[in-house]
């Protein structure tokens, strides 16, 4: 079972990595598109990284994690608490793709606020887990 943890702890990193960057990632296409008359295109970038790369981390997060909880038989108040962090966190992975469409279909009024508050709710789920994951060997239930 170390692998499965080893493969949890890793695709969590990744995504929350990503969680983080993709806000930066649309502010700055979000610039570009509004100032650039060649980039008015498709934003190929953060399609690729939503895609490619920040939601098969969360999905191996997600999936690791499940399968970690059924093998282990964690139980405990910390962990309902944990899972209403990652909820927090996959509505800011959604955010994310949502105002990537947003941005391909050339609607920009309100992309730039939105990505600041994905950004908030992305690190407020991450310091979430974090706090609870490492408050769990006080095992309050």
């Amino acid at each position: 079972m170390p692998w499965l943890k080893l493969l949890h702890i890793a695709a969590l990193v990744i995504w929350c990595g990503s969680l983080l960057y993709l806000p930066a990632l649309l502010s700055y296409t979000l610039h570009l598109r509004k100032d650039a008359g060649f980039a008015q295109g498709s934003p190929p970038m953060p399609r690729f990284f939503y895609n490619s790369i920040a939601t098969p981390a969360a999905l191996a997060a997600i999936f690791s994690g499940t399968l970690l909880f059924l093998f282990h038989g964690l139980m405990g108040g910390w962990l309902i608490f944990k899972l209403g962090a990652v909820v927090a966190m996959v509505i800011a992975h959604g955010c994310c793709g949502w105002l990537i469409l947003r941005l391909e279909m050339g609607i920009y009024r309100g992309v730039k606020t939105a990505s600041v508050l994905a950004l908030l709710l992305a690190l407020a789920g991450i310091l979430g887990v974090l706090g609870f994951v490492l408050a769990k060997p006080l095992d309050w239930s």
